[in-house]
């Protein structure tokens, strides 16, 4: 990965899962303990649960309901927030995010938080990893109604924080999002070589991408 030019980068925007949070905490979430509950919960077998959530997932993926406990919690008919309660251990850092933060915090860099997670969500994973004071602030997209795939998120944050893009830098593990910040005129982004640290290495394919936060600290 390339150094980053520092001088020229004034706002460090920063989504949460999978880019300072591992992703194993919500991939587990998805994929293995919604559907076993749903399961428990419906009186249907764990095979039954996944064909019946599975349609639900590609429907709602890259919008805003995807994100959003209460959608789901209707949608299910059950508690998401409960159920995330209940494996809330699994929540963590990735290896070094917060010297990176700190890092940030001394250079004088305004830092913020953008993520798609609901408020819900954020709140929960900041009470298990107390992160809120590297921030300037902690934006979910539902506070705009659109998710960051949508570029009408970009024009609300721009409108809120009042950024320059061109002297700003993204760092986020999803490639559709990454793409909409870069047409929007974002000019540094990165991607994250390993999101969830069960899961091994990602083609981040056009994107440069972070495997490690120290290598980052270089020149800041």
């Amino acid at each position: 990965m390339p150094s980053l030019p520092w001088h020229d980068i004034d706002t460090v925007l920063l989504d949460m899962d999978g880019t300072l949070l591992d992703l194993h905490f919500d991939n587990h979430f998805w994929l293995e303990h919604l559907p076993q509950r749903y399961a428990e919960l419906h009186g249907v077998s764990r095979a039954m649960a996944e064909m019946e959530l599975l349609p639900l997932f590609e429907k709602n993926a890259g919008t805003l309901n995807w994100y959003c406990t209460d959608f789901w919690s209707a949608e299910l008919k059950l508690s998401v927030r409960e159920l995330k309660t209940e494996i809330a251990h699994l929540i963590a850092l990735r290896p070094d995010a917060q010297t990176f933060l700190a890092a940030l915090r001394h250079a004088g860099k305004r830092v913020i938080m953008i993520t798609n997670a609901h408020r819900h969500s954020l709140s929960l994973k900041m009470e298990r990893i107390e992160l809120a004071p590297y921030f300037e602030r902690m934006i979910t997209s539902h506070d705009y109604g659109f998710p960051k795939e949508n570029p009408q998120f970009w024009d609300a944050l721009h409108a809120d924080i009042d950024f320059d893009p061109a002297r700003s830098l993204f760092i986020d593990d999803t490639l559709p999002i990454l793409r909409s910040a870069g047409r929007y005129g974002i000019k540094h982004l990165l991607a994250v070589r390993e999101p969830d640290s069960r899961k091994g290495p990602k083609n981040t394919e056009e994107f440069d991408a972070v495997a490690d936060y120290r290598d980052l600290i270089v020149g800041l």
